[in-house]
């Protein structure tokens, strides 16, 4: 087992991050870990304390507050603000002088997401474009213009460096009502953004919608899985140092593919059931419903697809699948609806 003891968690009330506490709770090694989380809200931090959770109060681009904490850490897990490159650089600089210190190169594992590889279909065609997590040459052939692509980079030199290792996790679409105690105490948020926020349009408008003709490819993964890929990720940094990281530090999460219609088709079948419609078959959003449910974005006709290779190799096992996604809209509905986002 390495010296990696000290962790350093952002984003832990967040979707993904309340997750990936609760599975690295029930993680074989946790009681060798010294965890430390940084968060904004005081309440939430007091909460998290009465967890027996170190819980620091500030912003993730507060340079001064990252770059201590990440002084003080053997891994960062950054979860919150994945976008914002001034945060990314602070926590860079805080592992920095901690590597100064030990002489022992910190771990960076990051968030990303696959928007990082979309197109522009606006879901009228599907893409025979496959991303592999295994294929350095065709990831580093990403445009640096690319979203999330500035902090990719940003992590991926540092460790060319040589005082960090880095290694950026890409999420797909996530699905699914996350469980554990920091949902229990309301402390998490409980939904994801893309199909709960396709729900929630659906609902408004009166009839389930997609973007275009709802041909566009994303891939899929449970909460839960790829939670666990974090888990499986540290836990191979912890026993064997030639994980790959950097270039060849990228670790997709995906386990199977919809299209935008079928998810679409599914939301259908639940507002028929619900009486908001008898018509099961989505209809394409308008430029006026465009406007007003996704900001003029058609993002949700994108293509994005990758396959998680070597997030596979290093024992990682998703076990939801494309089916899962389908048969969890219900229950997401019903968690809006009691939530009043509905």
């Amino acid at each position: 087992m390495s010296q990696i003891t000290k962790v350093l968690i952002t984003g832990i009330t967040g979707y993904i991050g309340g997750s990936v506490y609760s599975h690295l709770s029930k993680y074989s090694g946790f009681s060798s870990l010294e965890i430390t989380v940084i968060l904004r809200s005081a309440d939430k931090a007091d909460n998290l304390k009465k967890l027996g959770i170190n819980a620091v109060v500030g912003a993730h681009d507060d340079v001064q507050v990252m770059e201590s904490l990440a002084a003080e850490a053997d891994v960062v897990i950054a979860i919150a603000d994945t976008n914002n490159i001034q945060a990314a650089k602070a926590t860079l600089a805080g592992l920095k002088k901690r590597y100064a210190v030990t002489g022992i190169p910190p771990a960076f594992i990051h968030t990303s997401g696959t928007a990082v590889i979309m197109d522009n279909a606006a879901g009228d065609r599907p893409s025979d474009t496959i991303y592999d997590d295994s294929n350095v040459a065709q990831i580093e052939s990403i445009p640096d213009t690319a979203p999330n692509r500035k902090v990719e980079l940003t992590l991926v030199n540092a460790d060319k460096e040589g005082y960090v290792r880095t290694y950026i996790v890409v999420p797909s679409t996530i699905y699914g009502t996350p469980t554990g105690v920091l949902v229990d105490q309301g402390l998490q948020n409980p939904f994801s953004l893309q199909v709960p926020g396709l729900i929630k349009a659906s609902a408004n408008r009166g009839r389930a919608g997609m973007v275009g003709q709802g041909k566009n490819i994303w891939p899929n993964v449970h909460i839960d899985d790829v939670a666990q890929l974090y888990v499986d990720l540290l836990d191979s940094i912890r026993k064997n140092p030639s994980t790959g990281h950097g270039r060849d530090g990228y670790y997709y999460a995906e386990n199977g593919e919809h299209t935008l219609y079928e998810v679409g088709k599914s939301i259908g079948e639940v507002l028929v059931e619900k009486g908001i419609t008898d018509k099961v078959e989505p209809t394409s959003f308008t430029k006026e419903e465009v406007d007003k449910y996704y900001q003029g974005s058609t993002f949700m006709g994108t293509n994005a697809r990758c396959r998680a290779s070597h997030s596979r190799s290093i024992g990682w096992k998703p076990r939801f699948t494309k089916g899962d996604l389908l048969a969890s809209i219900y229950a997401e509905y019903e968690a809006l609806e009691k939530a009043g986002k509905i």
